[in-house]
């Protein structure tokens, strides 16, 4: 007997490699899978320019990125390493953004200014994936052998009210999959929310706030994730890093013990073979 339904993640036609070149852009929940990724020895940058809730902000830093590759081709400099990425997640939250009055610009954050300085408004269906697109056509311009996937964060929204927080997302849903169902497969959507509401649906899986996922939760979402979009040499790195992560992570009782000098440099032998095998490797 099944007791719960699982959501099927789709291939997404590419595979990503062991330390690879990834960028994280999105909300909160961005920021923890990115977070799990460089845990694990990928060279992941976890949005650059801070957290960003709706596709407009998601853009904005995408127009950063690339007006920094400009400047530094420009400059004849080297472009840094969140400059070039393979594999890009963008993660949406919310289609609710803000407007500065005096100007009115969306703003990718309020810096705790006076709300009456601003006008709270929401994206439709189509200005969401107006935005998307524009973000995916900028790093295509920046790597065109890129791979962007979509997310949409399951944190929910207790400010718009449970309702209104649904209504957000399948907003954003609908956009993902306005864009997703284009002539462009380099772009594909990875369910998270729909694993957080469908395979898990329980408050147990949530930090206490009941909004957030908790660390249990973002661990699953990993695992699912890598299963199906980790190549057969990644998942052999992981596993391979696993247990040398633990010893590196380990905080010892006596440092300066010989048992432990004697498991440290074991360990830093085998990081070092890591390293011959796998040359994107460090630590």
């Amino acid at each position: 007997m099944e007791f719960r339904t699982i959501v099927d993640v789709a291939d997404p036609g590419f595979r990503i490699g062991p330390c690879e070149e990834m960028l994280f852009v999105g909300s909160c929940f961005a920021t923890e899978i990115g977070r799990r990724f460089q845990e694990e020895k990928f060279r992941a940058t976890v949005n650059p320019f801070g957290v960003m809730y709706n596709p407009a902000s998601i853009l904005h830093t995408i127009e950063r990125i690339t007006q920094g590759v400009r400047n530094d081709v420009q400059s004849g400099e080297d472009c840094t390493s969140f400059l070039t990425p393979c594999v890009i997640f963008l993660t949406l939250g919310t289609n609710h953004v803000y407007r500065l009055k005096e100007t009115g610009e969306i703003v990718d954050n309020c810096q705790k200014r006076p709300q009456s300085l601003f006008t709270e408004e929401e994206l439709s269906v189509d200005a969401c994936a107006d935005y998307l697109t524009k973000a995916v056509s900028l790093l295509r311009q920046m790597n065109p052998a890129a791979h962007v996937v979509l997310t949409v964060s399951p944190i929910r929204y207790r400010k718009y009210g449970y309702h209104g927080s649904q209504l957000s997302k399948a907003t954003l849903l609908l956009a993902i999959d306005k864009v997703t169902t284009g002539s462009d497969p380099s772009v594909t959507y990875f369910p998270a929310y729909e694993i957080v509401n469908d395979e898990l649906r329980d408050y147990r899986f949530y930090k206490p706030d009941m909004l957030h996922p908790s660390d249990q939760t973002v661990e699953y979402i990993w695992q699912r994730l890598s299963e199906v979009y980790l190549s057969d040499e990644a998942k052999a790195f992981v596993k391979e890093w696993a247990p040398l992560k633990a010893v590196l992570n380990h905080r010892p009782i006596d440092p300066d013990s010989e048992e432990y000098r004697a498991l440290m440099d074991k360990t830093m032998l085998k990081v070092t073979e890591l390293q011959k095998k796998y040359p994107n490797f460090a630590l």
